[in-house]
């Protein structure tokens, strides 16, 4: 039976992220904005909504480090996996203007969580902060985009149709957080037998499986061609994973959200170097290329790779971090400056 709900969660996400794009791209196109605007706000608060429920949902059940992996975890899921999967499926674009504002904003947010995190937990006034950051974000952004498009002189395209866009992003988000929420529960079961920790188990297991609407959307915009969305909707779900995700629930639930400490010994550390490490591709060109996209894949496999040796306390791990360490980490920055230099060359 739980491998009958691992598949049907499968198949919820990929309708449901069909939906959603559908429906927010007619959305935001109706409204005059531009796809990345639409994937940094719209599309990214409607992903994000299954982490808001494991979120909820772990801390009322006494598992915190499950909300805290979750939201850590899939931010660092959004860049290595997300965009890596979506840049070998066609490369990615983004612009200035993301590299200016929405990607600062990530990168300022993830840094504030490793500061407020450091006395153990996330309490009212933290969550206060991190919502307000949040409903900030996006309202500039969307001024932003509006002004954009207004200067570029682009009107509506195609026949506006907000109630049946609407209903497709309404119907797309339950889906995706019925099929996260099916998904997620059998993998942790599993997990569970194997006996991980609630912790890494938010940062795999769970983490991976609230992404996969992040996932979907991209793979799905970036088979029809539109290689925006995915940029924009990776970023600002990073912005709601700690605004909304770790947010709202440390403003609204009485006890906050603890904060392991190894959390903010290493995975917060690793999801602020995932959101430096995102600058710099798309400042070499304004893109993910392919190569790019498969280094990001590769990186996500050592992560994950090293969060279960770890939790296992496995001989293999001493050699594993020295070979990430010694060789996979030198290789990729070389590989790092000669895509630079070929984005270069190329502009």
């Amino acid at each position: 039976m739980t491998v009958f709900w691992l598949v049907a969660g499968l198949v919820l996400l990929v309708v449901g992220g069909e939906l959603l794009v559908r429906g927010a791209t007619g959305l935001g196109r109706a409204a005059g904005l531009s796809p990345l605007v639409v994937g940094a706000t719209v599309v990214a608060t409607a992903t994000s909504a299954p982490e808001l429920a494991v979120s909820f949902d772990a801390t009322l059940s006494g598992s915190p480090g499950l909300a805290v992996g979750n939201a850590v975890g899939s931010n660092t899921v959004n860049i290595l996996l997300v965009l890596g999967v979506a840049a070998l499926v066609r490369p990615q674009t983004g612009d200035r203007a993301l590299l200016r504002f929405d990607l600062p904003v990530a990168l300022v947010l993830a840094a504030a969580l490793l500061v407020l995190g450091l006395d153990g937990g996330l309490g009212r006034w933290d969550g206060a902060l991190l919502t307000l950051a949040l409903v900030g974000y996006l309202a500039v952004a969307v001024v932003r985009g509006r002004r954009a498009e207004a200067g570029d002189g682009a009107a509506p395209t195609g026949d506006p149709r907000p109630l049946r866009d609407g209903a497709l992003l309404l119907v797309g988000v339950a889906l995706l957080v019925l099929g996260a929420n099916r998904l997620v529960d059998s993998a942790s079961t599993i997990a569970s037998s194997l006996g991980l920790s609630d912790l890494v188990i938010g940062l795999t297991v769970v983490s991976v499986g609230t992404a996969l609407p992040e996932i979907t959307t991209a793979v799905i915009a970036a088979a029809k061609g539109d290689t925006q969305l995915a940029v924009g909707n990776v970023v600002g779900s990073n912005v709601a994973n700690i605004g909304m995700v770790l947010g709202v629930p440390a403003l609204l639930l009485p006890a906050g959200i603890a904060v392991d400490p190894a959390a903010v010994r290493f995975d917060v550390p690793v999801m602020i170097a995932a959101t430096v490490a995102l600058g710099v591709v798309l400042y070499t060109g304004s893109r993910v290329s392919r190569p790019e996209g498969a280094v990001l894949l590769a990186w996500f496999v050592a992560y994950t790779a090293y969060l279960v040796l770890d939790s296992a306390d496995h001989d293999a791990l001493g050699p594993f971090s020295a070979v990430l360490l010694w060789f996979c980490l030198p290789v990729t920055v070389v590989a790092a400056a000669g895509f630079a230099v070929r984005e270069v060359r190329a502009g």
